[in-house]
């Protein structure tokens, strides 16, 4: 297990992670910090405390909008798969009635040849 030192708010904090983790880790740090000294930026000195909590929080609901985003997507991708499912039998079908009239016209343009040449006496 790695160790690393990540700084929020001014403030370091001795962390632990799996190692090859410590890169991600240290940029989520980075995001949060990011994030509560944008909040310092607007509220102004309202306490670290407070800051942070209003930085989790902020991150927390941009969190839950995207799972939410992603959702609707997912949701959006089924039915276009089941459309395009759909249009594939749909295909399909009018490929087997294309062949099966290319069949049926090869039969009588056949039929029409034999008559021509004469030796159509079976009828």
């Amino acid at each position: 297990m790695a160790q690393i030192s990540v700084t929020i708010a001014g403030r370091a904090f001795r962390m632990a992670c799996e190692d090859g983790e410590e890169e991600h880790l240290t940029g989520l740090a980075a995001t949060l910090d990011a994030r509560i000294g944008d909040m310092r930026k607007a509220f102004g000195e309202i306490g670290d405390q407070r800051l942070t909590v209003m930085a989790a929080i902020s991150l927390a609901d941009e969190r839950l909008d995207a799972l939410a985003r992603l959702a609707r997507l997912e949701e959006d991708m089924a039915r276009l798969r089941e459309s395009a499912r759909g249009a594939t039998m749909l295909a399909e079908d009018s490929a087997r009635q294309i062949a099966q009239s290319i069949d049926e016209a090869a039969a009588r343009i056949e039929a029409a040849a034999r008559a021509l040449d004469g030796g159509d006496h079976t009828a």
